[in-house]
């Protein structure tokens, strides 16, 4: 149901009153009991949602640049440091770029955004005054790193995209969700890109969404992308919808489609279901039939609705099982723990890249196995198939293709594009977890890295084997994998060593984040020119905090390591210099720091820190507690305070949509014992009577987790300590 609005605020003096819509000429004064205050008036808005409905009182300033429609506030010394100016510099040139690539332009008169000091969501897109945490728009040259600035720049253009998919088209009902927030991730992407070319931000796609993803939808506690209308009811029912499947699988498979039917088709599309639908209701039926309009304008013969059903109906994804021998193929559910139930069939579009050759597209619409040329190897050839993983599935190959790829990685990686080196890891550490393949086989994806430069792969592997860290680091199994990762990082940790050494970074961003990923895993696996850099770094920032030589890239990782490497005097100081920062994303590094200590004693004061407001901020009390879970010095200490604590949490934070389940699902990551699954499920009795927490769905996943992690370590823990004492280590490590 929408409506226009006509919305009229009283304030008080000296404050600034901001809606939807723009002010209908100044604030007029009024007297009431006596005192004077402001009414401000707003012009009726455009039919519009509810939902979007927003007013704001404050004394914030804006930025302001000539004629533009777009104003972003925040606090007055905020503006006056400059601090709007990025996100101001940006929004124009996003907005513009939307306007053009839609063909509809900004429907609204002016666009408000501001930086609000405490905010549970990142930001919120309400239509023509946009609210966002500080961290999300707020930048400083020199203090913030590229990732906040990429994060910045992201949240914008996701915001952004919401005024069409959202705004000025909004779902029938909640339950297709996915078509404002898939397509505002997906949407965002492109915003992104334009703003910054040389990002290569739209391969980034498989890390930040797709591989992540993958992770949730393949338990068996997975959800469809669309739900029945009748499923969707309440509150909560609403508040658990805005997961990663709404957010990353909705993008994952857009993205999909697009390649499938071409990006100029796709855009055909999407501008006349925007035009069609502006100012009312659509549901995913209607996006469906305008892309096939679409189609049908280039006489393809597919049918889009049939295709994507498959895709948004079911639950999960598949895992497409190729032998290139006889150039069979077939597909089935891919679920990490167990063998699925249902009986499930994708319409699935492989694009196929043998040895040296073009790349073809196949549709895979059948159980199979069926044979195929396509899937057919020659001789010693090799075949790659969903090449840049264009689609939301999951590949594996007979041994001998397993093998040729790998060799193929070891001889010269570069001949495989540089995404399928990614997802080939994070395919292989999968498959293996499944049971699919051994799990020496996925390892051996890795041995390779010590030639390969390039971001995705390394934190392709790298996120895959933080599952080793997380389930060997409080056993002997560690040991060994530490000299592995310390050899294999070695060239890595050269490579950047000059840019670390004179607090200067790489041109390309992908390689700024490879930067930190070399120092990261060189110090946390003790190579000993890493350690001996941190300290000389870290130490001269605690002497000398003015003349901080340390490159805003560096600083998370390197305040991190310094604080391990250090005692109580040292945690003191960047206690005090987190009270003090003024920008939130130096905050925000200093207190992901502040959790890395190895003393027990500090971490517990820690944790008493974030139950009040004064110390930590509400906002990041949840995520400074699953900080300090991630530090194997801090695991069973967050988990003991959760538990204890748990009546106050759940009362402060269970309204939040995001919080309870991030906690329990951090504090938890660990689990991997009888032991611990015990204490899970005793906790569960304990709170089980309420049944509408949002915690109740993430302890139901947390036990799934821990009980599918004990049957991997005892399966696995074995092979894997054998697989790492077997490979070559430095003979001078120290």
């Amino acid at each position: 149901m929408k409506a226009v609005f006509y919305i009229t605020i009283i304030h008080r003096e000296h404050t600034r009153a901001l809606s939807n819509a723009k002010e209908m000429g100044l604030p007029k004064t009024v007297e009431i009991d006596g005192e004077t205050w402001f009414v401000t008036e707003f012009h009726p808005t455009k039919e519009m949602s509810t939902y979007l409905l927003a007013f704001i009182v404050s004394t914030f300033e804006p930025k302001e640049t000539g004629r533009s429609t777009v104003r972003t506030w925040a606090r007055p010394e905020a503006i006056k440091a400059g601090h709007a100016d990025y996100a101001q510099s940006i929004t124009e040139e996003i907005l513009q770029f939307y306007e053009e690539h839609f063909s509809i332009p900004y429907p609204l008169s002016k666009l408000d955004q501001i930086a609000l000091p405490d905010f549970a969501a990142g930001a919120m897109e309400n239509w023509g005054l946009i609210t966002y945490r500080e961290t999300a728009l707020l930048y400083e040259e020199g203090i913030s790193s590229t990732s906040n600035k990429e994060f910045i720049v992201t949240v914008i253009a996701h915001e952004l995209a919401h005024q069409w998919f959202g705004n000025l088209v909004t779902m029938k009902w909640w339950n297709d969700l996915w078509l404002n927030e898939g397509f505002a991730t997906y949407i965002s992407y492109f915003g992104v890109h334009k703003v910054n070319p040389t990002w290569d931000i739209k391969d980034l796609i498989i890390l930040n969404d797709i591989q992540s993803v993958f992770q949730v939808d393949a338990l068996a506690t997975s959800h469809p992308l669309s739900s029945k209308e009748e499923d969707i009811r309440t509150p909560t029912d609403i508040s658990e919808l805005f997961d990663s499947i709404t957010y990353s699988k909705g993008a994952a498979v857009l993205r999909m489609l697009s390649d499938y039917i071409s990006d100029t088709v796709f855009l055909t599309g999407l501008r006349s279901y925007l035009k069609a639908y502006q100012y009312s209701n659509a549901d995913y039926k209607d996006l469906w039939n305008h892309l096939q309009m679409a189609v049908d304008g280039v006489q393809e013969t597919m049918d889009v609705e049939q295709v994507m059903n498959t895709w948004t109906q079911q639950m999960g994804y598949p895992v497409v099982t190729i032998n290139t021998t006889t150039g069979a193929v077939s597909q089935q559910h891919f679920l990490l723990n167990q063998t699925s139930d249902y009986n499930f069939l994708w319409h699935i579009p492989v694009r196929v890249m043998k040895a040296g050759q073009k790349v073809d597209l196949d549709l895979l619409d059948e159980k199979g196995p069926v044979r195929k040329d396509a899937y057919m190897a020659k001789g010693n050839e090799w075949i790659l198939a969903n090449v840049n993983c264009t689609g939301y599935f999951r590949v594996n190959y007979n041994p001998e293709n397993w093998e040729r790829l790998l060799q193929q990685m070891n001889n010269s990686h570069e001949e495989l594009p540089v995404i399928s080196r990614g997802q080939l890891i994070d395919d292989a550490f999968n498959l293996a977890r499944a049971k699919h393949i051994n799990v020496t086989l996925a390892l051996n994806t890795t041995k390779y890295l010590s030639k390969d430069m390039e971001y995705i792969p390394w934190e392709s592997a790298l996120r895959n084997l933080d599952y080793f860290v997380l389930m060997f680091d409080r056993s002997e199994v560690y040991g060994p994998m530490k000299a592995y990762l310390r050899k294999q990082v070695g060239t890595l940790y050269d490579h950047f060593e000059n840019h670390t050494l004179n607090s200067t970074v790489p041109d390309k961003h992908t390689a700024q984040y490879n930067q930190i990923n070399a120092i990261s895993v060189a110090c946390s696996n003790d190579l000993p020119k890493c350690r001996d850099m941190v300290k000389y770094l870290f130490t001269a920032w605690i002497e000398d905090p003015i003349n901080n030589t340390i490159h805003a890239n560096l600083k998370s990782t390197i305040y991190c390591n310094g604080i391990a490497l250090t005692g109580e005097k040292e945690w003191e100081i960047v206690w005090q210099r987190y009270q003090d920062a003024t920008i939130a994303t130096e905050k925000d590094k200093l207190r992901y720091a502040l959790s890395c200590s190895k003393d027990i004693w500090i971490l517990s004061r820690y944790l008493s820190y974030t139950l009040d407001p004064d110390k930590i901020r509400k906002m990041d009390s949840v995520s400074t507690i699953n900080y300090i879970a991630r530090n194997v010095a801090g695991q069973s200490l967050a988990w003991d305070f959760v538990q204890s604590q748990w009546p106050y949490i759940s009362e402060e934070y269970g309204g939040g949509v995001m919080s309870l389940g991030s906690l329990i699902d951090g504090v938890t990551q660990r689990f991997s014992t009888e032991f611990e699954l015990e204490k899970l499920r005793h906790f569960q009795q304990e709170f089980a009577e309420d049944t509408t927490s949002p915690g109740t769905r993430a302890l139901q996943q947390a036990i799934e987790r821990t009980q599918a992690n004990i049957k991997w370590v005892k399966e696995n823990k074995q092979t894997v300590l054998d697989w790492f004492l077997e490979q070559p280590v430095e003979s001078q490590e120290f």
